[in-house]
Order: structure tokens, then sequence, then C-alpha cells
């Protein structure tokens, strides 16, 4: 179904055998940050979107006020306000998007079992004496290790997000399924591979860190 990413995928697994003879551990981490800092601009964007839809809040809930009831009209209001602005309210979304393609490709150098018609050594390494190809509970007790470490990043994500909203920051689309995404990575870990794990617990540490230090202030 996705064998349209095996070529990138095989790819950023030789690049990341490059790093060798760093542990496969360290080498997943300093992959995983090296791709996020190349996406940093995609993020500056969405944080500029958000800052947009804050300088227009005032006036869409005040169209929300006025024709709350009537759908249709206050669609085409808030399409002439965003013309009007030159802003759009759905500008912080498509830097997300821009990321899901690399996304899926880390995703896939840390679950395929196989890469290139060779086995995937990343998953035959260990930590804690654990392989980082073992699923979920089998992982044990790196698992636990793993999975404390999202808890602790959701925690922090989304009581940061909490604190945005009592100060007045403007609601992204989808927002309330988005709070609840970073706990859902907590029981990503049940399911997939330990190498999966980490490149998640380093994945969401980084958004948590990024977001909070691109809207300092904002």
């Amino acid at each position: 179904m996705f064998g349209f990413l095996d070529v990138p995928v095989s790819g950023a697994y030789h690049l990341i055998h490059w790093l060798n003879p760093l542990p496969a551990v360290l080498a997943i981490v300093l992959f995983t940050l090296s791709v996020r800092l190349l996406l940093h601009p995609f993020a500056r964007a969405a944080a500029r979107g958000e800052r947009a839809r804050a300088v227009l809040m005032p006036e869409i809930k005040a169209l929300q006020t006025k024709h709350g009831r009537d759908r249709e009209r206050l669609a085409a209001e808030m399409t002439k306000l965003q013309q009007e602005t030159g802003t759009s309210m759905f500008v912080g979304c498509l830097p997300m998007l821009a990321q899901l393609p690399f996304f899926m490709v880390m995703y896939r150098v840390f679950t395929t079992a196989t890469i290139g018609g060779e086995p995937n050594s990343l998953l035959g390494a260990t930590l804690f004496g654990t392989p980082l190809g073992a699923h979920g509970l089998a992982g044990s007790p790196l698992v636990f290790v793993i999975a404390a470490g999202l808890a602790v990043v959701a925690w922090f994500s989304v009581r940061w997000q909490d604190r945005q909203r009592a100060a007045g920051a403007a609601e992204v689309p989808g927002g309330k399924l988005l709070r609840l995404l970073p706990y859902g990575t907590v029981l990503a870990t049940l399911v997939v591979p330990q190498a999966a794990g980490i490149y998640l617990l380093t994945t969401t540490a980084w958004s948590a860190a990024e977001r909070a230090w691109l809207r300092r202030g904002a």
C-alpha cells in the first residue's frame, strides 16, 4: 500500500547507518532531531498562521455572534473577512500537512522488519537488554520508560495549551482533537516496536519545546 515510500525509506535507513558506529538508539535520536530541524521553517509558518488567527479572533467572534444561526451567511462573511485581510484560517495547518510525508518515512524506518530486502538492523539492536524490534509489553521494561517519557511530554504539552487558551489565544481548527493527540502517543507504545517508541518520544519532545519557544511572548 505504501510501496511508493520504499525508496525514501531505504535512503533514510542508510543515512542513519552512516551515523554508525554510534549506538542505534543515539543514531535514531540524532536522525530524528536532524529531520525536525530541517522541518523547522514549517513550524515557524504555522506559528505565524496562529498569530494571524489571533489578530482576527475578535472579528470572527463578532461574526459568530451575529450570524451564528445562519451557517451559509457566516461562511460567506468569514471568507470575505479572510479575503479582505489576506489571511487564511487554515494557513497554520498547511505546514503540518507538508510534514506528513517525512513522518511517514521516519515511522516506517523504525517499524518495518525488512528494508531493501534485508533485515532492519535497527530493530535488532538492544537497549537495557530489550530488542528495539520488540512490540508493546514484550519490550518491558523499556516500554515503560518510553511510555513514562511520553506521558510527561504530553502533560506539559496539554498544560501549555490550556494556559494559552486561558490567555485568550486563538483556537486552531480541530483544536480539541489535537489536544488529545499527545496522550495517543502513550497508547501507541503498546503496539509499536521500541525503536518507533524512541522516535515518538524524541519527536514529541521536540514539538513541545519548539511550540513553546515559537509562541513565547505571542
